[in-house]
């Protein structure tokens, strides 16, 4: 392979790891949309926030908007299989925030708490499948 196609194809590579965490924590409806593709379905939560479920790939992004801007998001494969370390670790880093995340796993319980205290991870089974889901912490500093 020529040096110019393996430039192209770790560039494409690049791009699309870069593309497959785009949405964050705190981000609006339309950014979160332009993100994480077509909407699978809406739901109005008698608390008054609205989940939205999205497909993008080979990935469901579940999400949970409050005032209009995202507090929670879930992370799937499409096929209900586990996500890879590197999968996690490039979920976390689209939420950092400037922070860095470590781990806080308790028995049976992966979790992960932010630096700066405003949102934690825990991957776990959602709705029957094995995902990351990643919240903001309300009232912390």
């Amino acid at each position: 392979m020529t040096i110019m196609k393996k430039f192209l194809v770790l560039s494409f590579s690049v791009f699309a790891a870069a593309s497959l965490v785009s949405g964050s924590l705190g981000d609006g409806y339309d950014q979160v949309d332009d993100a994480y593709g077509a909407i699978m379905e809406r739901h109005l939560r008698d608390d008054g926030t609205v989940s939205v479920l999205y497909k993008k790939d080979r990935y469901l992004y579940q999400v949970t908007f409050a005032n209009g801007r995202s507090v929670s998001e879930s992370y799937f494969h499409v096929k209900g299989t586990d996500l890879s370390e590197k999968e996690i670790a490039k979920f976390l880093k689209a939420n950092r925030a400037g922070a860095t995340w470590m781990p806080s796993s308790t028995a049976g319980q992966r979790r992960f708490t932010r630096s700066d205290g405003k949102a934690e991870a825990t991957y776990a089974p959602v709705n029957g499948r094995p995902a990351l889901t990643v919240r903001e912490l309300r009232g912390k500093p």
